[in-house]
């Protein structure tokens, strides 16, 4: 548990090739079943401050309360995905924590020295995102998730539905 951003509640990890880290996910793994979302719409994406036209696949699941999130870039837009890519290759690349009250748990994070890597929102106003740098500690990013909203209630049936997963229909494709 964390003082500042609370309990861990997701961890990302960046692949090259999401079928590929879907099949070993579910079939060597266990792990599922996945929402995949082939393409996902942002509202608008910022690395560093400036705008970045990113393109993602990403998927979801749960195992147990931690939520796992693949996702894999599909454009050369910027983004600390590719900066993580160019730099350790695929692997864990973000913690997420999330919050009910986003600006206020950003707001501590910046006042606390924290340095926003890119930012963005997906489905309105609570369903923003931010990646903060964590120049001090080579590996994984700090990521804060806005779940107040639609994304909120999302994540909850991924975690209700991979409880009583048997294993069938593995990846669900969302949208």
């Amino acid at each position: 548990m964390s003082a500042l951003f609370g309990k861990v509640c997701q961890n990302g990890y960046v692949v090259r090739d999401i079928d590929a880290a879907l099949k070993f996910w579910t079939e060597t793994l266990r792990v599922g079943p996945f929402f995949l979302i082939p393409s996902v719409k942002v509202d608008w994406f910022r690395y560093r401050g400036v705008d970045s036209a990113v393109e993602m696949s990403i998927a979801l699941a749960n195992s147990g309360d931690l939520q796992i999130e693949l996702i894999q870039q599909r454009n050369d837009a910027p983004s600390m995905y590719l900066d993580f890519l160019a730099r350790h290759g695929e692997g864990l690349q973000h913690m997420s924590y999330w919050s009910t009250d986003y600006q206020s748990l950003y707001d501590r994070a910046v006042a606390a020295g924290f340095t926003v890597g890119h930012e963005g929102q997906i489905g309105g106003p609570k369903g923003r995102f931010a990646y903060f740098d964590t120049a001090g500690h080579a590996g994984t990013v700090i990521e804060i998730s806005d779940v107040s909203g639609s994304k909120g209630r999302f994540f909850e049936k991924i975690r209700t539905v991979a409880a009583t997963w048997d294993g069938s229909d593995p990846i669900r494709v969302v949208g």
